[in-house]
């Protein structure tokens, strides 16, 4: 991979934009995966033993998800803000389309459940499933406020953080996408940004930046978002030839797995993840995305949010359904057997709700909400 640019002049020549970037979308299969993988192990593990490093880390593939999406919308919308096309409202209707159909699903469905547990007399911590609970993560706002953690569906807090990162993209377009920004100083604001933002959540609450999700989660996406917009302008500086695009994306695939097992600073591993999404961006911009690139590795990625946002609610269902047969507390651990036939069913339960329920809903919000006509290749999830 090398930077190129034209003699005589200050700035790269123009490069071509591939449509889609089929190695990024395989990828977040694999982010959604972690984080499966990871609520998993903390109902198998007793209090106090040792978790396997690898998947204890696994929870950071919400914040590689963050640095994607930056990355991904900063592609399809960054053509926009620099003619002077972009429009927020346009913007704002296909990001709700994306999201939200699968969000209201699955709190429906926690809804029903509370539900047949109180008509069952199950005992469950009704404190986690309040009504103001509920309407905070049906407005998507209980990551904005340091409020008390909700049982709904707790991975939906990173959908809040989304949120709030779309309603202020154009501050985010203004930093990283007008024409003649310098993505290195884009690049550099992020690191400042989130070096001043973990400062603050460490003061807050003794943790940092990586374990804020519940309480002010928001605080964990803008320098992640805005590093992927960042990265993303630095990718079309990039003239990567295919076997340095492949080596790099090998290299920074391996760095980031290694780090997770050896439990290196989790902001370190962040920011090396960068680089991956970056590296499998240059795959994708030279053809070489080979297995990344199959229909199933494609339609994994396309059906990777349903996984995530079923997961949990799933794995509610299971283990108190197993409680209420075996006569015993649903605070039971799982067995590994267990794990591995719920995360069969709940894959296959991401792939039915995607293309049953969440692509056709996400295509009717789009044409019932949007001013503009829209063409059939706006709605696929592989470049939007």
């Amino acid at each position: 991979m090398i930077l190129s640019e034209p003699p005589g002049t200050g700035a790269p020549a123009p490069i071509a934009r591939p449509a889609s970037l089929p190695a990024l979308t395989s990828l977040r299969f694999f982010l959604a995966l972690g984080v499966v993988l990871f609520h998993y192990q903390v109902t198998m593990l007793p209090a106090g033993a040792t978790p396997i490093a690898l998947i204890e880390r696994g929870r950071l593939g919400v914040d590689i998800f963050f640095i994607l999406s930056g990355f991904v919308l900063a592609h399809v919308y960054g053509p926009q803000v620099q003619d002077g096309r972009y429009d927020h409202r346009e913007f704002l209707v296909a990001r709700f389309a994306r999201i939200y159909p699968t969000h209201i699903a699955m709190l429906v469905l926690m809804a029903l459940l509370a539900g047949v547990a109180i008509l069952l007399r199950q005992p469950f911590a009704s404190g986690g499933y309040t009504l103001a609970g509920w309407l905070a993560d049906l407005t998507l706002v209980q990551a904005w406020f340091p409020i008390t953690p909700t049982e709904w569906n707790g991975p939906a807090w990173s959908l809040s953080a989304e949120w709030a990162a779309y309603l202020a993209f154009p501050v985010f377009a203004f930093v990283g996408l007008k024409r003649g920004r310098n993505p290195w100083v884009t690049i550099g604001v992020a690191g400042v940004l989130f070096v001043v933002l973990d400062a603050l959540y460490r003061r807050m609450y003794g943790e940092v930046l990586t374990q804020a999700d519940f309480y002010l989660g928001v605080m964990r996406i803008p320098a992640q978002f805005l590093y992927g917009i960042g990265l993303q302008q630095l990718s079309l500086r990039l003239r990567p030839r295919r076997t340095m695009a492949i080596a790099a994306a090998t290299a920074s695939a391996a760095a980031v797995v290694l780090m997770m097992a050896l439990q290196a600073d989790e902001r370190l591993t962040v920011a090396v993840s960068g680089l991956l999404v970056l590296s499998l961006a240059m795959v994708s911009r030279v053809g070489a995305d080979g297995p990344l690139a199959h229909p199933w590795a494609l339609a994994a990625g396309e059906a990777s949010y349903a996984i995530y946002l079923a997961h949990m609610p799933l794995l509610v269902i299971w283990k108190n359904g197993v409680a209420l047969l075996r006569g015993i507390d649903s605070s039971y651990l799982m067995t590994p057997w267990e794990a591995i036939v719920l995360l069969s069913i709940t894959v296959a339960a991401g792939f039915a709700l995607h293309f049953i329920w969440e692509g056709p809903a996400r295509r009717w919000l789009r044409i019932r909400l949007s001013r503009a006509p829209i063409s059939p290749s706006s709605l696929t999830e592989r470049t939007t």
